[in-house]
């Protein structure tokens, strides 16, 4: 993974904010922990109320215009968390500012625009941050370390539920972005792509095909709802994932169960914080004490986003490598495109990586 980064050794980064929506309030809350490293000089909302709003509660400046606020500060880097449509526009005029650059995930919904985005940062040496901030929970690092250890012995499958609610009042809100195919990309995309970025990391290979099958089933939407997609890896590794926006009444499951030939282990809860069961061949001293990674998030977002940032100090301050950048956001990228191609041919995709 590249690092296109000149260390800031003598004062604090200086952070931009596109976006001032639901998710802004995990990042505003992870960059509160690292004010020591990190100034949230400008934020930016087309909507001026939220962005003041924003300002207001960050101590930092109010812009509507992202051309203007990127005239106007001097910046090291920028977060973009505008609607999924968005990104690419955003990354891009972030890059030609020769700003580096944190992008929501997904990094585009269109495959083409993820592969433009990832190449013209590297031809303006910015780099291209994509936030899987997942990676970064107590509990799947526990599941990271087991695999590292070859504790699992030959990983057979990966499977996952998402298994969440979005009333049709969440799609329908003034001026929601949700549902649409050109801003959201739908369930997939916008609620589930955090978890095939999980299985996709965890199997440590490229996906090779996966076939899916989509639906729109209560919810007035353009996208779909409902859905499930068969997966498989390059070194073998067979995966399904099952997600819905209809679960009654509420959000019931987020879950990443690995079954292997010497282990198995299912992570769940709502927001993958709880380890529900954690069995090996072997056994370790600290397997006991396993349970003691769970966590109870406060929202479906969790608490990765405060390690996520401190990797991007780390960057800046100690040439760190970025933990998850625009490559590794391709890689997830790829695979939800080819579900949604599957989902359109209803036939097998072969994903050239």
């Amino acid at each position: 993974m590249s690092n296109y980064i000149q260390p800031i050794i003598d004062r604090k980064i200086r952070l931009g904010f596109i976006g001032c929506g639901r998710i802004s309030k995990s990042h505003f809350d992870a960059i509160n922990k690292h004010t020591d490293n990190i100034e949230l000089v400008a934020v930016c909302d087309q909507d001026a109320s939220r962005a003041e709003q924003a300002a207001s509660s960050m101590a930092s400046k109010a812009y509507t215009n992202i051309d203007t606020m990127l005239e106007q500060e001097q910046l090291d880097i920028v977060t973009v968390a505008s609607p999924n449509g968005l990104h690419p526009e955003h990354v891009m005029k972030v890059a030609d500012h020769g700003v580096h650059v944190i992008t929501e995930k997904p990094m585009a919904i269109d495959l083409s625009d993820g592969f433009k985005i990832h190449q013209h940062c590297k031809e303006k040496k910015v780099q291209l941050f994509v936030v899987h901030q997942n990676r970064f929970n107590d509990t799947v690092q526990e599941i990271w370390k087991a695999i590292e250890a070859g504790r699992f012995g030959k990983l057979y499958m990966i499977t996952s539920n998402v298994f969440w609610t979005r009333p049709q009042d969440y799609y329908d809100k003034e001026g929601s972005w949700h549902g649409t195919q050109d801003m959201d990309g739908g369930a997939f995309y916008t609620q589930a792509s955090h978890y095939i970025d999980l299985m996709q990391w965890l199997a440590r290979a490229n996906a090779s095909s996966v076939f899916a099958n989509l639906k729109t089933l209560a919810r007035n939407i353009e996208t779909e709802d409902t859905g499930s997609a068969l997966i498989e890896w390059d070194n073998g590794v067979l995966g399904a994932i099952n997600v819905t926006m209809l679960t009654y009444p509420k959000n019931l499951e987020g879950s990443v169960t690995l079954l292997g030939e010497k282990g198995t282990v299912k992570l769940g809860g709502v927001a993958m914080n709880k380890i529900e069961h954690w069995q090996f061949e072997d056994t370790h001293d600290n397997d006991q004490n396993i349970m003691n990674s769970n966590y109870n998030p406060t929202s479906v977002y969790g608490y990765g986003h405060v390690r996520y940032y401190e990797n991007i100090v780390q960057c800046f301050k100690n040439g760190a490598k970025p933990l998850v950048d625009g490559q590794e956001g391709l890689n997830s990228l790829l695979l939800l495109a080819g579900i949604k191609e599957s989902n359109h041919t209803q036939k097998k995709v072969h994903l050239n990586q």
